[in-house]
């Protein structure tokens, strides 16, 4: 007979958490907005809103809602015409993501913003690494508030002649340090950190 003590047990080993490798567009802005973002798969979906929100420095004033096919998750809401299911109910790897091409996040339905997200890459958690990592980007979020694509467009144009009544006003509701072309990746990481777990 083997005492308990003796017997080598099951030593079945737990698979690798894996990291997806997202890439993050600001539809139909030009010239292109985008982020590489590295998300753990047990990460909850409201975690990834969270995250988007930092890394194109927003304020998550407005709704927001994922887009996967048929299924929406974001601000819980029941309509005749709409469901769109709670994000804190699901994580990542519940959406079988790596076998997903993309999906799209939108915030502010009407005059916001569209964010294509696509899939690049699945890999394995690696050692010393902090997720979310936003690995990689160009150029500022749109200012949230600007009023949609083509206001953000004609924003731009406007802040390129400052010396013009609307180009002064821009300036002053953009405040003298943005600049469209940044991309701080610092100052974003810095942030995600402060997300906490």
């Amino acid at each position: 007979m083997i005492g308990l003590h003796e017997g080598k047990g099951s030593k079945i080993k737990k698979p690798p958490e894996r990291v997806f490798t997202l890439r993050l567009n600001v539809v139909a802005c030009q010239p292109k907005i985008w982020r590489r973002l590295l998300v753990r798969e047990s990460m909850w979906l409201s975690r990834l809103h969270e995250s988007i929100q930092v890394i194109f420095d927003w304020f998550d004033y407005q709704t927001h809602a994922f887009n996967l096919d048929d299924l929406r998750f974001g601000n819980p809401l029941r309509r005749d015409d709409l469901t769109i299911e709670d994000d804190r109910d699901v994580t990542l790897a519940d959406l079988d993501l790596e076998h997903r091409e993309r999906f799209t996040y939108s915030y502010h339905f009407g005059e916001g913003w569209q964010v294509d997200v696509k899939v690049e890459k699945v890999g394995v958690v690696a050692k010393g690494v902090r997720y979310p990592l936003c690995e990689a980007g160009e150029r500022a979020g749109p200012p949230e508030d600007c009023g949609g694509t083509e206001a953000f467009h004609d924003l731009l144009a406007c802040i390129k002649e400052p010396d013009t009544d609307l180009g002064r006003e821009w300036i002053e509701w953009l405040g003298p340090d943005y600049d469209p072309a940044a991309c701080d990746l610092g100052k974003i990481n810095q942030a995600l950190k402060k997300l906490g777990k």
